[in-house]
């Protein structure tokens, strides 16, 4: 990925052309902050990321409206555009799938086949590329993932 975009803008600069790199498509959100005392607006917009609790994390697909919400609640989160290699880690060390509303975590790709496998997801790999690249899944993807809980600092 990194690559191509050097080799894009020399192309464009040997040309005499400017080369104006894709707005990234993909944010990770991390809430840092508890909520005490606030608009009741905060915690509905943190609820709609999927941020129940402090240090969750979650992917968000970056649009107009999603930016907006995470400028709303921008004190109370961390975030910023993961990289591949980032992606990959989160999910494979602390990936836990939604099965029948339950927390399971992604132990085999027979889990991820059988909830995700109309969708055309049916191993941790296509997991990872449908999340990384922001694919027409993407929803489905992201919605069966249980948020990350991570730890603090």
């Amino acid at each position: 990925m990194y690559r191509t975009e050097i080799r894009m803008a020399r192309m464009a600069r040997k040309a005499g052309n400017f080369y104006v790199p894709a707005e990234p498509k993909l944010a990770f959100v991390i809430r840092i902050r508890g909520i005490n005392g606030v608009s009741p607006k905060l915690p509905k917009v943190l609820k709609l990321l999927r941020l129940s609790q402090i240090f969750n994390g979650t992917f968000v697909k970056l649009n107009k409206a999603s930016i907006n919400m995470l400028r709303i609640v921008e004190p109370y989160i961390a975030w910023g555009y993961p990289n591949l290699k980032s992606v990959n880690e989160l999910i494979y060390k602390r990936g836990y799938g939604k099965i029948n509303k339950k927390r399971i975590a992604l132990t085999d790709n027979s889990l991820i086949a059988q909830s995700l496998g109309k969708c055309g997801i049916i191993c941790m790999e296509d997991l990872i590329h449908e999340i990384y690249t922001v694919g027409k899944r993407f929803k489905e993807a992201n919605n069966f993932l249980w948020p990350f809980k991570l730890s603090s600092p």
